[in-house]
């Protein structure tokens, strides 16, 4: 499989690095096991890219069918107060 690309919101693209994903979403509250697993998970996908805004979305889904349900709120709340800052 190749490596995924993520389209940015400011139209920029980049390659999908797990390890952003597992390190915000323990920020955010998640254990290193349940962030390693939606970061796997993601990693296993086929798309060749994919928007940065259907990544956060998935990331997201998976915290709470993980049970890592206010982990994916403060992921949320942070996004709404960064988002309103710029």
């Amino acid at each position: 499989m190749g490596l995924m690309e993520i389209s940015k919101r400011n139209g920029s693209t980049e390659i999908y690095m797990p390890e952003k994903v597992v390190v915000s979403a323990v920020k955010c509250g998640a254990s290193y096991e349940i962030a390693r697993a939606v970061a796997s998970s993601l990693s296993e996908r086929t798309e060749a890219t994919m928007k940065s805004s259907e990544i956060r979305e998935y990331v997201l889904t998976e915290l709470r069918s993980k049970g890592a349900a206010s982990a994916a709120d403060s992921w949320e709340a942070y996004d709404k107060e960064k988002k309103s800052r710029s």
